[in-house]
């Protein structure tokens, strides 16, 4: 499994996150957990919702399902917990990278 690859969510809440996506480093694959980013169903997110498309949680089409990253709940995953690989978001990866980058800089305002 590769950076920015996206697994299907094998966890209770599928039907609302039906993916998530691996951010974690190659550096770290000999350990047994990956970091991933819940990719939640765009449908499911108020529809005047002002974060949609925004820095912090762009939108992808996974499948056909059009999803939005929510970096908010970034969490640790065990690799046997991951479900199958559904594609990757390799091509999207400074964005990926520009999201985890405005929840983890400091707010100056």
């Amino acid at each position: 499994m590769a950076q920015f690859d996206v697994h299907r969510n094998k966890g209770a809440l599928r039907d609302s996150i039906p993916f998530v996506v691996v951010v974690q480093s190659a550096q770290f694959d000999r350990y047994r957990r990956r970091v991933v980013v819940p990719l939640v169903r765009q449908t499911l997110l108020p529809p005047d919702s002002p974060t949609v498309g925004a820095r912090m949680n762009p939108a992808f089409v996974i499948e056909g399902v059009r999803v939005v990253l929510h970096p908010l709940d970034i969490v640790s995953v065990a690799v046997d917990q991951l479900g199958e690989v559904a594609g990757s978001l390799e091509h999207e990866g400074q964005v990926i990278a520009d999201a985890l980058d405005e929840l983890l800089t400091r707010s100056w305002g």
